[in-house]
């Protein structure tokens, strides 16, 4: 069993007792009216710790099936559309598809509007990589187009952020896609 395995068995069982020690404090108490005030601020005392731990137990489970040291994060976003309607998005990272996404209506126009969507977040190792996408929309007379890029990255210890951007290009009517690799 790997480490990250065994990481992952014991916040699950760390979760589940906390989930059991919250539902026994939930239980009804017969007490007195004078401990009942004390007895219901130390229940939400209690109660908000729960929700404390279980914050931090969804961050740590994050950093280990996703450690900074091995982690890329890639996102799609549509400058005005005008030029390419988007349907699909299909993501390589060196010659092994790693993402597909079609997009509904509501979707496209949310990037339209301005929206950005992460497309794609796994791990790679360190060193060079290639990345490849592959865009496949309608032009503005409704043919169907596709639009191709690739970006040469090197993956160090920090994690990679790349952002594809298709930009609506007035010079040659046509949409462009953009790379750009975001810095933390």
């Amino acid at each position: 069993m790997t480490t990250v395995h065994k990481c992952y068995a014991f916040l699950s069982r760390l979760f589940a007792a906390t989930l059991l020690l919250a539902g026994l404090l939930c239980m009804p108490v017969h007490a007195e009216d004078t401990t009942k005030g004390t007895l219901a601020s130390e229940l939400e005392d209690i109660k908000s710790q729960v929700l404390k731990l279980n914050r931090d137990l969804f961050i740590l489970e994050e950093d280990l099936l996703f450690p900074a040291s091995t982690q890329i994060a890639v996102f799609v976003s549509v400058d005005v559309g005008r030029f390419l309607k988007l349907d699909s998005v299909e993501l390589k990272i060196d010659d092994n598809n790693v993402s597909g996404f079609l997009y509904t209506e509501r979707q496209r126009k949310a990037l339209e509007q301005g929206g950005i969507q992460r497309i794609y977040l796994g791990n790679i190792k360190t060193g060079p990589h290639l990345l490849t996408a592959i865009f496949t929309g309608n032009d503005a007379e409704g043919r169907t187009v596709q639009r191709a890029i690739t970006h040469n990255f090197d993956k160090t210890d920090e994690t990679v952020m790349i952002e594809l951007k298709v930009e609506d290009s007035e010079s040659s009517y046509r949409a462009d896609i953009k790379v750009e690799q975001w810095a933390l």
